[in-house]
């Protein structure tokens, strides 16, 4: 892991700042408040950069959150911040519905295209509460 957090930080330091990258950094945020979290970060070019919550006590699953930033267009990257359905809520129903969306398993998919500040703090909400559900 530790080469994977090497990678993060050469990602960020490339990644010229933008609305999308300040809710990303928002949303690491959240996933480093988890105690005992574990980031994993997997650099995809052109694809994908996802930054991955996992949690030594969840059994069965290896992450509890998933951070996609789409990288299809590096002028417009946005994020797609995933959850497995059973593990959050979603009062406000912002995230979509993904059925097999999670290694195969249905999920809670919020996209953020900008830096709405309610909207990140809603889905820095469903990060903890995902890490809350990995420890149980």
């Amino acid at each position: 892991m530790e080469n994977s957090v090497a990678e993060l930080e050469a990602f960020l330091a490339d990644w010229e700042s933008c609305d999308s990258k300040q809710a990303f950094l928002a949303c690491r945020q959240a996933l480093e408040s988890v105690e005992g979290v574990v980031l994993d970060f997997k650099a995809r070019p052109g694809i994908t950069y996802s930054m991955r919550g996992t949690h030594p006590s969840q059994q069965g699953r290896d992450l509890f959150a998933l951070i996609d930033v789409i990288d299809d267009d590096p002028e417009q990257r946005w994020l797609s911040v995933c959850f497995y359905d059973d593990m959050i809520t979603d009062p406000d129903e912002q995230g979509d519905w993904v059925p097999g969306g999670l290694m195969g398993e249905d999920a809670r998919c919020f996209n953020v295209d900008e830096l709405d500040e309610d909207l990140v703090a809603y889905v820095a909400e469903r990060i903890r509460e995902a890490g809350a559900s990995a420890t149980k």
